[in-house]
């Protein structure tokens, strides 16, 4: 009687042990979920800044309609993409990135369109942006690495291939060129 009493307590803290690999594991997802859900905002957020920006810019630089052209091209690239997708939305918020780094460069070279409160006030919301993003972004990819780290590891890595639990991809910008920022100093 003593050993199936011993047996007993070992299958319930083996079995204790598993619902607590298993809760962990979705801890881990859920973080990774809310971060990318932070990060899909702040892209919201941008996104929604720069028909603003392209219209400010619009008055001053008629004649550079191809730079605004693919600004919005790249935004509307970007929007479309499956949330869903993180290496394929960091690839259009890279390109978008870029583009809306292109205007303020074109910027410089109207000193009336840079002494505009309006564009001022825009650049400056954009700045802010940018760094909300990287914050999100930071955040998203430490959420991953947790989440990935327990996929990979034994013993989790059992329970997560039993219950499907996969991998998540880190919100990364391939392009070396798409890494920079951009600049968007007053």
């Amino acid at each position: 009687m003593e050993i199936f009493l011993v047996v007993f307590v070992i299958l319930v803290l083996a079995l204790g042990y598993l619902i607590h690999l298993y809760n962990g594991l979705v801890r881990a997802r859920q973080l990774a979920e809310e971060g990318w859900s932070g990060i899909d905002v702040q892209l919201k957020r941008r996104a929604d800044l720069v028909p603003n920006l392209v219209n400010t810019l619009r008055g001053y630089v008629m004649h550079e309609r191809q730079t605004l052209d693919a600004v919005i091209k790249a935004r509307n690239h970007a929007l479309s993409v499956s949330g869903d997708n993180v290496t394929e939305r960091a690839a259009a918020e890279g390109a978008l990135g870029q583009a809306v780094g292109k205007l303020f460069a074109l910027a410089e070279a109207y000193p009336d369109l840079k002494a505009s409160q309006n564009f001022l006030g825009l650049q400056a919301s954009l700045e802010t942006l940018e760094q909300e993003i990287q914050m999100a972004r930071r955040y998203y990819n430490g959420a991953a690495r947790d989440l990935n780290i327990r996929i990979e590891t034994i013993p989790s890595s059992f329970v997560a291939a039993r219950f499907g639990f996969a991998k998540k991809a880190y919100f990364e910008i391939e392009n070396a060129t798409e890494r920079a920022l951009p600049d968007v100093s007053i």
